[in-house]
Order: structure tokens, then C-alpha cells, then sequence
């Protein structure tokens, strides 16, 4: 009886949750502070997966673009924990959100391909702190897609500097490399033009 009641609940909660992404999280963390050492800000971490079908798009035959965000949950929660980044966060009582995301995919990532996401800060600034992540197949070494992603800091006091600083005294904020800042400033034209026509 007890493993009828097990099994309606695990079938309830697969039903109502995605399970499988935060058993994913959970993994992906638990894997990292027992197998990984610490990083400092500017390391690259490395999280792993492999194209299954429940990542191929509609012709069964490579990733779908949705898996790709997907993934990008799991490298940032990996870079998080592994540089103490967010752990410096949460003690000032604030947290931190996903504010944007530009995407170049360059090939598909077929069905059964093994990959790795590679995750590194490559800015910031007083609100939000900026990666890159690129997806690199493991059998050829080919960078497959690369993402950039705006990390918005929430419910914080202080500024972000103040947080880096606190994780690694040393570190220098990078020089904004020309891609990052065509991107920035496309995001603060559509904001602009959002604001204008609301």
C-alpha cells in the first residue's frame, strides 16, 4: 500500500512539476561542491550534458532552442555556487534573476551528442554582473552556440562591485569588449522605445 501511495505521488508531482529540472539543479550542485574545487570569478566553469530525446526539436534531430536556456540554468546555478557569488548575494538579503539573454546558435547540436556548457563573468556594473556561456560539442570542440547573459541583482543595498569585492578582493572589472556593448546598447534603445510608446 505504501508503494502505491509512493508511486501516486512521484506520478502527482511529475504531473504538476518538472521534476527532472530540479533534480537536475540539485545534482549539478551537489556534484560540484563534492568532486570540484572552488573558483575565483574569473574561472571558467564547466557543467556537462548530452542531446536527448527530450531535447530534439520537432524533426527529432537536434536540440530545440527552449534546451538552451534550459541548460544556461544549470551552468549559472553551477558558477554561482562554485565562485561563492551568489552566496554573497544572499547574505545581503538579495537575490538574482535572469534580466536578458542574446543567443547566436552557429550548428545544431544533433540527437546523442555530448556537450559541455563553458561559463565565465566577462562584466559588470552597479545592478547586474554579465557571462558569456558557450556550448561546445565534445567530440569535434566545436562551439556550437555562444549566449551572453545580463545577471539583475535584486532586493540589494549595496552595489554589485561591492558584492565582487567581497567575494575576491583583487578582482578588476574587465574592459567592455565591443560585442557586449552593441548588445547593451541595443537593450537601452528598446527599453527607450518601449518607454515612449507605453
Amino acid at each position: 500500500m505504501v508503494c502505491v501511495y509512493g508511486v501516486a505521488t512521484v506520478a502527482v508531482l511529475y504531473v504538476l512539476f518538472d521534476v527532472n529540472y530540479f533534480l537536475r539543479i540539485a545534482f549539478t550542485i551537489a556534484w560540484g561542491r563534492l568532486f570540484q574545487k572552488r573558483k575565483k570569478i574569473f574561472d571558467e566553469t564547466v557543467i556537462y550534458g548530452i542531446c536527448t530525446t527530450q531535447d530534439v526539436d520537432i524533426f527529432l534531430k537536434h536540440m530545440n532552442n527552449a534546451r538552451y536556456l534550459r541548460e544556461l540554468d544549470f551552468a549559472r546555478f553551477h558558477y554561482y555556487d562554485r565562485t561563492g557569488i551568489y552566496g554573497a548575494i544572499s547574505k545581503k538579503g538579495g537575490g538574482a534573476v535572469q534580466g536578458a539573454s542574446s543567443t547566436r546558435y552557429r550548428r545544431p547540436i544533433p540527437i546523442f551528442t555530448p556537450y559541455k556548457v563553458v561559463t565565465k563573468m566577462i562584466y559588470w556594473d552597479d545592478k547586474n554582473f554579465y557571462l558569456e556561456h558557450q556550448f561546445i560539442s565534445i567530440t569535434d570542440g566545436f562551439v556550437r552556440a555562444v549566449v551572453l547573459s545580463k545577471q539583475s541583482v535584486t532586493n540589494l543595498k549595496v552595489p554589485v562591485p561591492e558584492i565582487i569585492a567581497s567575494v575576491e578582493p583583487q578582482a578588476q572589472r574587465p574592459e567592455l569588449s565591443k560585442e557586449l556593448r552593441h548588445w547593451l546598447e541595443s537593450m537601452e534603445e528598446s527599453s527607450q522605445r518601449l518607454k515612449k510608446s507605453s
